[in-house]
C-alpha cells in the first residue's frame, strides 16, 4: 500500500484525488494539508510514501515546502500538480527537488501511474507539458564544470537511454526502442544516476537540459542493437 499525503489549498482538488487514490487501487491518504506550512507538519506526522504537492498556494508554495520537505527529509518523494501556464514555477519545483510534475485535470490512471512511479523511486515527466518545462533552459545551459564533467562521463549508450528518458519514455518503452531488455535498461538508467549523482528521471532530465545535452526537439541517435 502505498501512503500518500495531499497538500492543495482547493478542498473540491484534495476530494478528487481521494476518490481515485482509494485502497482498491493501492493507495492510502494518510494526511492533508491546505498549504505548505500545514503540509510540513502534517508530512512530519504521517511520512508518508509520496507527498503529492500543489504549487500555488498561501502562505507557503509548493516550491518553498518542497525546499523545506526535503532539507528535513533528503528521501521525501514529491509530486507537484501543475495547471497549463505553470512551467516557469514547474521547472523551480524541479530544481527544488519535487521528484516529477502531474497535470491535474490528468486522467486518473496517469495520476496513478505518476504516483507509483515516483513511490517505486523513478520520476513522472507529465508528457503534455514535460517539452514546455525543459524548454525553459535550452538557451540559458548552465555551465557548472562539475555537472559537466559527470555528463561528460557517460557511455554512447546512457546518453541515448537518457535522451529517451527526457522524451518521456518508460523502460519499457526505452528497452523496445532500443531492441535491448527491460532489465538492460533499468542497469543503464541506475548507473546514469550513479555517474550524475541524482537520485531520479526528474533531476537527470533537468541537469541534462541545463548543459544542453539534451533539448526539446532535438533529433534522438538513431538506435543500435
Amino acid at each position: 500500500m502505498i501512503t500518500v499525503v495531499l497538500v492543495d489549498d482547493h478542498h473540491l482538488a484534495r476530494v478528487g484525488l481521494r476518490s481515485i487514490l482509494l485502497p482498491s487501487y493501492g493507495f492510502e491518504v494518510v494526511g492533508e494539508a491546505a498549504d505548505g506550512d500545514e503540509a510540513l507538519a502534517v508530512v512530519a506526522s504521517a511520512e508518508p510514501d509520496v507527498v503529492v504537492m500543489d504549487v500555488r498556494m498561501p502562505r507557503m508554495d509548493g516550491v518553498v515546502a518542497s525546499r523545506a520537505l526535503l532539507a528535513r527529509d533528503a528521501t521525501a518523494r514529491i509530486l507537484v500538480l501543475t495547471t497549463f501556464g505553470e512551467d516557469s514555477v514547474l521547472a523551480t519545483a524541479l530544481r527544488a527537488g519535487a521528484s516529477g510534475f502531474c497535470v491535474k485535470d490528468a486522467p486518473a490512471e496517469d495520476i496513478q501511474r505518476a504516483v507509483r512511479a515516483v513511490a517505486a523511486g523513478d520520476g513522472w515527466l507529465d508528457p503534455t507539458v514535460c517539452g514546455r518545462v525543459l524548454r525553459r533552459y535550452r538557451d540559458d545551459p548552465a555551465t557548472d564544470p562539475e555537472a559537466r564533467r559527470r555528463l561528460e562521463s557517460l557511455t554512447v549508450r546512457e546518453l541515448e537511454v537518457l535522451r529517451l528518458i527526457g522524451r518521456g519514455l518508460t523502460n519499457i518503452e526505452i528497452a523496445g526502442r532500443l531492441f535491448v531488455g527491460e532489465g538492460t535498461v533499468k542497469t543503464h538508467v541506475g548507473r546514469i544516476f550513479a555517474k550524475l549523482d541524482v537520485r531520479d528521471r526528474a533531476a537527470a532530465v533537468v541537469l541534462a537540459f541545463d548543459h544542453g545535452v539534451v533539448r526539446p526537439g532535438h533529433p534522438l541517435t538513431p538506435p543500435t542493437v
